[in-house]
């Protein structure tokens, strides 16, 4: 399969979604105290991992040679060990509860990795099955997980399962047909279902976080029984507020296009602050000021862990490279012998 080009439209989708994370984790600790923050912290979550985890699977070759296993391990598997200690020594530090470090059982955010990792073994299989089968089966699959409550956080099983349909279906897709998103039909239905899903999840009666975030069972959420039903409706809400949230990216590149080709650095360093202001208590939310003050600290955020002096800090432990700091040392070199 040949290289495709950076496509401004992936990156500006990448920085968007990764913008919504940070945001996200921002407002979590305030969503009991307010039903309109509660309700925009469950519209972002009815779309944005589904989002990243289709453009994943767009971008994914699932060649299956032993190079390329070595070669995602490298990118995947060793960052992830690696910020497993690191957050555990940071938790520790600021005194947050279960900083206690386990192997497979993924501190906060890390499980995205793990399960990335999963993603591109199991599309190995799942590329030679029919399309249109192999999102049946795993749809059904993660339809059913939900029914054992062995299979959760640990080893970020529950997760890869339930959100492996998107990572294939972003493999599946072309180009071409991304393109369909784009026509103003689309666009305008687009708008209809994420104000609809947003006045939905409104007027829900307590509607449990735990359908978003996949990761528990039928039987802890409340619905041992009929989850399964729950579950597809989430499928289908999701399916559809990721593919109106992609007909809604721009397609030009912008000075802040840039950003979106760091999401990595953002997502696996954004929990040092998220972690620290809510042990430390640090904000409340009161006001819609309060939560347009929260957007622009995750802006901050987003901007600052992007920057090229955070990268070529942190390049060794997300990349296993130092390029950047040779670069700079080998610039650094090159002025003073000009100067000299």
């Amino acid at each position: 399969m040949a290289k495709r080009e950076r496509n401004p439209y992936f990156d500006n989708a990448r920085l968007v979604l990764i913008f919504l994370v940070v945001f996200g984790h921002l407002i979590q600790p305030f969503t009991s105290e307010s039903s309109g923050v509660n309700t925009l912290y469950l519209w972002i979550y009815t779309f944005h991992m589904p989002a990243f985890i289709f453009l994943a699977g767009f971008f994914a070759k699932g060649s299956g040679s032993i190079r390329d296993i070595i070669k995602l391990a490298k990118k995947l598997l060793v960052p992830y060990l690696i910020f497993q200690v690191i957050y555990t020594g940071y938790y520790f530090l600021i005194g947050k509860d279960g900083w206690e470090f386990e192997m497979f059982y993924p501190h906060w955010a890390l499980w995205f990795l793990f399960s990335l990792f999963s993603w591109h073994m199991l599309l190995i299989a799942f590329k030679r099955v029919p399309a249109a089968m192999g999102l049946a089966i795993t749809v059904g699959i993660g339809l059913i997980v939900g029914y054992f409550g062995d299979i959760g956080h640990s080893f970020s099983l529950s997760r890869t399962f339930v959100f492996f349909p998107f990572f294939l279906l972003g493999y599946l897709v072309t180009q071409n047909q991304l393109e369909w998103l784009k026509h103003i039909q689309f666009k305008a239905a687009a708008v209809i279902v994420m104000l609809a899903v947003a006045v939905g999840i409104y007027y829900a009666p307590d509607f449990n976080t735990g359908w978003l975030l996949a990761s528990k069972s039928y039987s802890s959420l409340g619905l041992p029984e009929y989850g399964i039903i729950a579950r597809l409706l989430v499928y289908v809400t999701s399916f559809a507020m990721a593919a109106s949230f992609l007909a809604w990216m721009p397609q030009k590149h912008y000075p802040l296009t840039v950003f979106g080709t760091q999401t990595i650095y953002v997502y696996l360093l954004h929990g040092f602050f998220v972690q620290f202001f809510r042990q430390a208590d640090l904000f409340a939310v009161n006001h819609l000021v309060d939560v347009l003050g929260l957007a622009v600290l995750a802006a901050l955020i987003v901007f600052a862990l992007s920057s090229r002096p955070v990268r070529s800090i942190w390049q060794p432990f997300v990349e296993a490279k130092v390029s950047i700091l040779k670069e700079k040392l080998k610039h650094h070199g090159r002025r003073r012998r000009i100067s000299a």
